[in-house]
C-alpha cells in the first residue's frame, strides 16, 4: 500500500518536473516570413510553384517559419515585388530577376541572356562554377540574398497576330517581351513591352500589342493566348532557361539560425528542380491541346531569322558589358560557362536528341 502511495506520488512529481521543465526546450520562436510574388495566384505552373515553395518552407521549419504568400497585386504589384523584399515591407519576393534589369543590368544573368544557358548548364554555373556567389555580390548591393528556385527550361518564341516570314517583320511590332530579350527585338525595330502576365491577354486581345511572349504551352494554355493570336513560334533565344528566384530580405536572412538558412536553401534547390520537372512533363500534353481544339499554328523561325537575332544579341550583350566592373564581371563568368559547360551540353544532349529522334522516326 505504502509502495503504491509512493509510485503514484513519483509519477506525479516526474510528470510536473517534465511539465516544467522539458516544455521550454521544445517550444521555439516562430518566425514569420511574408512572401509576395509577380505571379497570379493558383497559376499553372509559376504561380503553383511559388505557393509550394511557400508551404514547403513552412513544412520543412516544422512551423518555425510560418509563410505568408501574396501573389501578385495581393500586397503590392508584381513589379513592385524586389523593392518590398529590399526595403523589409516583405521578408521575400519570388519571381525572375530580368525584371529588375533598370536597378543593374547583372539581374539579368540569373533569369536568361538571348543565346545563354539552358537549364542544366545555368544550374550547373550556378553550383559550380561561380554563379551563386556573383549573384550573392550583387544582391548584397540590395539588401538581397538570392537563391534559385525554379527553371523553365528553353522557353517558345511568343505568339504573333501574324506570320513572320523574315526578321524584317519585326520592324514596327509591338510585342510583349522583357529582359534583354527585349533590348535584342528594340535592334530588330520591334517596341518591346513590359507588362507583367495578369495584363498580357487583354493588351493581346485589345491591339495594344502585337505579339507576346510568356513561357511554354503548358503555362501559355492557361493564359488563353490562342483566342487572340494564332502562330505560335519555337524555339525562344531569348530565355533558354528562365531562372526563377527567391530573393529573401539580407537583414532578415542574417538573423535567422544557419539550421533554418539551410532548410530554406533546401526547399529551394527542391523546387527549382521539381518545377522544370512538372514543365517538361506537360508542356507537350498542353502544346497537343493548342494545336488540336484550339487550331494555334505551330510555326519554327528560321536560320536567316535566327542569324538576325544573334547579330542583334552580340550588340547588346556588348552594350551591356559596360555598364560596370560587376557586370563585365558577371558576363565574363557567364560567357565562359556557356563556352565550357556547353561544349559539354554540345557534345552529349544536343546530338544525342537529334540521333534519338532520327531514330525513333526510323522505327
Amino acid at each position: 500500500m505504502k509502495r503504491r502511495k509512493f509510485l503514484k506520488k513519483s509519477a506525479v512529481f516526474t510528470g510536473a518536473v517534465g511539465a516544467g521543465v522539458a516544455a521550454p526546450s521544445i517550444v521555439q520562436a516562430r518566425t514569420e516570413m511574408s512572401i509576395v510574388s509577380t505571379w497570379p495566384r493558383d497559376f499553372p505552373g509559376l504561380g503553383t510553384s511559388a505557393q509550394r515553395l511557400a508551404a514547403r518552407i513552412t513544412e520543412l521549419t516544422g512551423g518555425r517559419i510560418r509563410t505568408r504568400y501574396y501573389a501578385s497585386g495581393e500586397k503590392v504589384g508584381a513589379f513592385d515585388s524586389f523593392d518590398a523584399a529590399a526595403s523589409g515591407n516583405a521578408e521575400a519576393y519570388i519571381g525572375v530577376d530580368y525584371y529588375w534589369k533598370g536597378k543593374h543590368p547583372g539581374w539579368a544573368f540569373f533569369a536568361a541572356v538571348p543565346f545563354g544557358l539552358t537549364y542544366t548548364e545555368m544550374d550547373a554555373w550556378m553550383k559550380y562554377a561561380g554563379g551563386q556567389e556573383l549573384h550573392d555580390e550583387l544582391g548584397r548591393q540590395f539588401a538581397i540574398k538570392p537563391w534559385p528556385c525554379g527553371n523553365t527550361g528553353v522557353q517558345m518564341g511568343g505568339w504573333f497576330n501574324k506570320e513572320i516570314s523574315s526578321i524584317d517583320d519585326f520592324k514596327g511590332l509591338k510585342m510583349r517581351i522583357p529582359g534583354l530579350g527585349g533590348d535584342v527585338i528594340s535592334k530588330l525595330g520591334a517596341s518591346p513591352v513590359s507588362l507583367p502576365g495578369s495584363q498580357i491577354f487583354e493588351n493581346l486581345v485589345s491591339g495594344a500589342v502585337d505579339a507576346t511572349e510568356w513561357v511554354g504551352p503548358y503555362n501559355d494554355y492557361f493564359m488563353k493566348f490562342y483566342e487572340a493570336a494564332k502562330y505560335y513560334y519555337y524555339p525562344g533565344m531569348h530565355e533558354p532557361g528562365g531562372q526563377l528566384t527567391l530573393g529573401v530580405n539580407l537583414r532578415w536572412w542574417d538573423k535567422l539560425s544557419k539550421s533554418e538558412q539551410a532548410i530554406i536553401q533546401t526547399a529551394c534547390n527542391e523546387e527549382n528542380a521539381r518545377q522544370m520537372a512538372e514543365t517538361n512533363a506537360n508542356n507537350s500534353l498542353y502544346l497537343a491541346k493548342l494545336i488540336d481544339d484550339h487550331g494555334v499554328k505551330l510555326r519554327q523561325f528560321d536560320d536567316d531569322i535566327f542569324d538576325g537575332f544573334g547579330e542583334a544579341a552580340a550588340e547588346v550583350m556588348a552594350e551591356v558589358r559596360q555598364h560596370d566592373p560587376l557586370t563585365q564581371k558577371i558576363h565574363d563568368s557567364f560567357d565562359r560557362a556557356r563556352t565550357e559547360i556547353g561544349r559539354w551540353s554540345g557534345l552529349s544532349d544536343a546530338p544525342f536528341i537529334l540521333q534519338r529522334n532520327r531514330v525513333m522516326e526510323l522505327n
